[in-house]
């Protein structure tokens, strides 16, 4: 941690000054009473007497009230010079003043000086006076740094970000790709202009919106968008910003906030991650929170209670809205929902071309073959693959991204890092004789997506990949479709028995068949495609939170369960033997193209094709954008 040199001082400033005070006490109690008369040479009492006696002692000054004395005598051994000495006299001796009177001995009385004592009362006094103001200080200081000491003294105030007018330096220009969502949220933005036109036709203003969708689909940077847009004084916090430890801190900070707001309406409020705080209330599962409860009451009061809060729009985003509580969904708090949903191509295709703006992009690239190459991929994926291919260039020492960087980030975001590639090997042949049944089944099944590219260079954890081409634009998915992406994934572990046979089968197709199982069963038990009925046997969601998967569960039968292993395997095992069967049927072109992976280490697909077209007959169909299979 670094310290400014104003916290240094301050907290060695106060050491000094009291080292100093008893520094200086210590000195006057020990030396300040006999002052410049001070002598280093001491003398006996004993000898003291007897050169009173022998009449060398010329004057004596005491000091410290007749306990020390520093006397001036003739030393025989010095040739008779004056020699100044100190000698230190009994408490009680009345009669030494007697005898010095006697021998004509000049004597001098000196009082005792009381610096000592002022000095201490002088440390004791400014050591908590110091101390008290250094205090201070620090709270006062850290008082205005957020996340400081003195926030200790603030435990109830609202940490939100406020800003008169937002400059965040996002406009709705700036936001493609979700029109729809982007239109709901310009509508909010001309209430708080133009409240008037609605008004007068007796509409009301909405008190909030609920931004949901996807991680990376864009909530925070609309939210951006409106507060910049909106040219009002604008709040921003995150949900985890209201729970603290301490219960009833929370819910303080919620008043704070909305009383802040209620100042400055008409206002915006954004809630980033309202899941945080705004979760169902009375789970039963591992005890109540307390204080994540009262803050959501206090939050709920505030949206609409019995005040109501005229003028305060709150946006809010979350990627969890079946977590929520039901009573801060309803109308009068979030009335309008907003869907933020992973981009269509249309959509993929505005947002990659505003994040092309800032770099400089090769006239070969094509946007919108990007865009067709990342189905599901959201606005934070396509900035992502912009960057990583941007780096890329500059690793190169190009002046401009081309395609060939665009499609080694592709692959890097979707399959991970570049590996090193295999040498010519007996496992290098395995892999290619799996990633070439992958490729050969989904090519020869008229209802599975093309082949877009077969790799032996590693990628992640895959040794090769083979990318599909899945027509998104669908949007449903048939029966023969899953049929046929079972085929497709069983194609690896088909070529590998129909070529090594069933006792060399390796790992690799563990992924594999893991893919293969959830959708079978999902066929079975969701989506009525067995021979058991167009029945729903299993919840959408399988997760156990807040107490509804256990409340909910699907009860069935041990009979009907039986049934379901029964049919999710006769499912595995159909695709199995179709992609066993079209394996042995073209081994002739699966050795062909082994050969010719093993060498070139990869093949796109519109090659793959033509020469599986030289062989047998390839069913039509329509191709857009990679998929993985490892």
């Amino acid at each position: 941690m670094k310290l400014s040199w104003r916290v240094i001082l301050l907290w060695t400033l106060p050491a000094l000054v009291i080292g100093f005070f008893l520094w200086q006490g210590a000195f006057s109690s020990g030396n300040g009473d006999l002052g410049n008369n001070a002598a280093n040479t001491r003398m006996t009492y004993g000898r003291f007497l007897d050169y009173l006696e022998e009449h060398r002692i010329s004057s004596v000054d005491l000091y410290e009230g007749g306990r020390t004395a520093i006397v001036k005598a003739i030393d025989p051994q010095l040739d008779g010079r004056m020699q100044t000495l100190r000698v230190d006299l009994p408490a009680n001796s009345p009669e030494l003043i007697t005898k010095l009177r006697k021998e004509g001995v000049t004597i001098e009385s000196h009082p005792v000086r009381n610096d000592g004592a002022i000095w201490g009362f002088l440390g004791n006094l400014i050591f908590p006076l110091l101390l008290i103001g250094s205090l201070f200080f620090l709270f006062r200081r850290s008082s205005n740094m957020p996340g400081g000491p003195g926030q200790a003294m603030n435990f109830g105030k609202s940490k939100a970000r406020f800003q008169m007018e937002a400059k965040t330096g996002v406009m709705f220009d700036d936001v493609a790709g979700i029109d729809e969502a982007k239109g709901e949220l310009q509508e909010v933005v001309t209430f708080l202009k133009q409240p008037e036109r609605f008004t007068a036709v007796g509409a009301r203003i909405p008190k909030g919106a609920l931004l949901v969708g996807q991680p990376g689909t864009g909530k925070t940077l609309l939210a951006k968008a409106i507060a910049g847009e909106a040219g009002v004084p604008f709040f921003s916090i995150s949900g985890s910003e209201f729970v603290e430890m301490f219960v009833g801190v929370g819910a303080s900070r919620v008043r704070d906030l909305f009383k802040k707001a209620k100042e400055n309406a008409p206002c915006l409020i954004f809630i980033d991650e309202i899941d945080a705080v705004g979760r169902q209330r009375g789970a039963g599962i591992g005890g109540g929170n307390d204080e994540r409860e009262q803050t959501l009451n206090q939050l709920l009061t505030e949206m609409d209670g019995f005040e109501g809060n005229t003028g305060i729009i709150i946006i809010a985003a979350t990627n969890r809205p079946d977590v929520l509580d039901m009573a801060l969904l309803r109308p009068g708090r979030f009335d309008r929902q907003v869907m933020v949903d992973a981009p269509d191509l249309k959509g993929r295709l505005k947002i990659l071309e505003v994040h092309a703006r800032n770099k400089k992009i090769d006239m070969g690239v094509s946007l919108e073959a990007i865009a067709r190459r990342t189905p599901g991929f959201s606005g934070a994926d396509l900035a992502n693959l912009l960057n990583e291919a941007a780096i890329l260039t500059a690793r190169r020492r190009k002046e401009a991204v081309t395609m060939a960087e665009i499609d080694d980030a592709v692959d890097r975001v979707v399959a991970g890092m570049e590996g090193t590639p295999l040498v010519d090997s007996k496992t290098k042949r395995l892999i290619a004789y799996h990633e070439v049944g992958h490729a050969l089944v989904g090519t020869l099944v008229k209802e599975h997506d093309p082949v877009q590219k077969v790799t032996l260079i590693p990628r992640g954890q895959a040794r090769g990949l083979t990318w599909f081409t899945p027509d998104e634009e669908q949007g449903l998915t048939t029966r023969s479709q899953l049929i046929a992406r079972i085929a497709g994934a069983m194609g690896g572990r088909a070529a590998e028995e129909e070529v090594f046979g069933h006792a060399e089968v390796t790992t690799g197709a563990g992924g594999d068949l893991q893919q293969v199982t959830a959708m079978a069963r999902q066929m079975v038990t969701r989506l009525g495609m067995s021979d058991l009925g167009p029945i729903s046997l299993e919840d959408q969601t399988g997760e156990v939170f807040l107490g509804n998967g256990l409340m909910n569960r699907s009860e069935y039968s041990d009979e009907i369960a039986t049934k379901i292993d029964e049919q999710v395997r006769i499912i595995a095992e159909h695709g199995h033997q179709l992609a066993r069967k079209l394996i042995r049927e073209n081994r002739v072109v699966v050795d062909r193209l082994v050969e010719l992976l093993i060498e070139k280490e990869t093949i796109d697909g519109e090659e793959f094709r033509q020469i599986v077209a030289e062989y047998t007959d390839i069913p039509e169909k329509e191709s857009y954008v990679p998929q993985l299979k490892d």
